[in-house]
């Protein structure tokens, strides 16, 4: 395989990776823990999920936007 279409690749599955573990961890705290609902009054581990929530999704589209920020030159002289 190619070492453009490699690291195109890697940037995919890096991206997929990143996301889903993401997802996994909100998932898991919010709803099996019961951390994104509001029942009665307000705890501290609703803040604390909600505060993780708004800090750790801005970062991670920082993080993806650097993964993907440099161009991968896919040489199209070599078919």
């Amino acid at each position: 395989m190619e070492p453009q279409v490699a690291a195109f690749l890697k940037r995919i599955l890096t991206t997929i990776g990143i996301v889903l573990f993401w997802m996994g961890i909100n998932s898991t705290t919010g709803i099996m823990f019961g951390y994104g609902y509001i029942e009665g009054p307000v705890k501290a581990g609703n803040i604390i999920f909600y505060i993780w929530l708004v800090i750790s999704l801005p970062l991670m589209v920082l993080w993806l936007r650097k993964l993907w920020k440099d161009q991968i030159d896919f040489d199209e002289d070599n078919r």
